[in-house]
């Protein structure tokens, strides 16, 4: 008989796959069989990469640069990162200040691995995306959720995050437009919250990632815009993934203070060594180059969210508020909680989730894990036709239960 192996350890056995991949995965999977089903769960674009995007990465092949660079990224990378935060957010940063990653996601692992020690706190504001609490975690740290209400538009007061803030905490997560929400916090909501930040001493990561994608003429602000005293305690994170349609290409980055970018440095030389250089000089064109493709997108994502929210505001036991940013929408469900479907009996937006998908042939992502329990996030990043394909078939869905 074999010896039994030793066990995993216990951070590991701790972390559990992204509800968003597991869905997108069973979506793919059903896709791949010949099912007829249409996906509103993955968040990512559906635009191609800009096509001057795509030849800067085709003309680095065929330059031969192919080699290693330096571990937190290309210089003419981080300078193309400084100019492109300045130009639009009005964020002053150095070279020596940009950490470039393999994705917006690696940055903010990062990040908490060089703030946190075993048993610090961080503050995460809610709905949130599930990995940040998993993150927390793999960081030895724990994750303090302070989740808002839709009648607070998912967004968090100042008030809430003192409460929330004890000696251990060492950070708080804040994430604008939301992933899962949509919601954008205003300046005066990111001042008050910048102030208890700065008077207790508490580190921001300000994940960024959705600033482009702001609909209605909101004009976005960053926490970390707010002065000096808060620049100093921030973590910004941005990248390419979201606004230039580069999810595969990984290119994310963080901003932060010299000390805290150089220890983020050093722990990417002993893990990923560099991202990707091909798509790094892709990265480098996107920030420089032309951004009409953007202004495009983002029209493209606001109609979409018109149309979204519009349907699906018509639909009896059915609503949600229109997002302000990002490409998300909540739908609230819970007048179903606790009726039966098609057999079977509606614990929670989970339950609701998986009926919908196996009869409704529709993939979308129940928010439980992402602390808003009751709401199921749908993702527009895709055509008006699928939007309206559906949203038929949300309607036949509950009238047919």
């Amino acid at each position: 008989m074999l010896q039994k192996l030793k066990p995993i350890s216990a951070v590991a056995s701790q972390v559990r796959a992204s509800t968003t991949l597991v869905i997108d995965s069973m979506f793919k999977e059903m896709k791949a069989a010949g099912v007829d089903v249409v996906g509103f769960g993955a968040g990512e674009p559906d635009f191609p990469t800009p096509e001057h995007i795509k030849q800067a990465g085709i003309s680095a092949i065929e330059c031969n640069m192919t080699r290693y660079t330096p571990a937190s990224g290309m210089v003419d990378l981080k300078k193309a990162a400084c100019y492109r935060l300045e130009q639009d957010y009005g964020l002053k940063y150095e070279p020596n200040q940009i950490v470039v990653a393999s994705g917006a996601k690696h940055a903010i692992y990062i990040a908490l691995m060089v703030l946190c020690d075993p048993g610090d706190e961080v503050v995460i504001a809610a709905p949130y995306w599930l990995s940040y609490s998993e993150m927390v975690q793999q960081a030895s740290a724990k994750p303090v959720i302070v989740a808002a209400s839709e009648e607070q538009h998912f967004k968090i007061t100042a008030a809430q995050l003192e409460a929330a803030i004890t000696e251990k905490t060492k950070a708080f997560m804040l994430n604008s437009p939301s992933n899962p929400t949509g919601m954008v916090y205003s300046r005066e909501e990111l001042q008050a919250l910048a102030d208890v930040c700065v008077k207790h001493n508490i580190y921001v990561i300000a994940d960024d990632i959705y600033a482009n994608l702001v609909y209605d003429g909101i004009e976005y602000t960053s926490i970390a815009a707010l002065g000096d005293e808060i620049r100093r305690r921030c973590i910004v994170i941005n990248g390419v993934s979201k606004s230039y349609a580069m999810t595969g290409w990984r290119i994310g980055y963080a901003c932060a203070e010299p000390f805290i970018a150089k220890a983020m440095s050093n722990y990417l030389s002993h893990s990923t060594s560099a991202p990707c250089t091909i798509s790094q000089v892709a990265a480098i064109e996107a920030l420089n180059g032309p951004q009409e493709d953007i202004e495009e997108m983002r029209l493209a994502f606001q109609a979409r969210r018109d149309h979204l929210v519009e349907r699906m505001n018509k639909i009896e036991g059915i609503s949600c508020i229109k997002p302000q940013g990002a490409f998300y929408v909540m739908m609230n469900m819970k007048s179903f909680i606790g009726k039966t479907m098609y057999g079977v009996k509606i614990e929670g937006d989970a339950d609701f989730a998986k009926l919908f998908l196996e009869k409704g042939l529709v993939a979308t992502v129940p928010c439980e894990s992402f602390a808003a329990p009751g709401f199921i996030r749908w993702s527009y990043a895709t055509s008006i036709t699928d939007i309206d394909k559906g949203i038929d078939r949300l309607e036949a869905f509950i009238q047919n239960a």
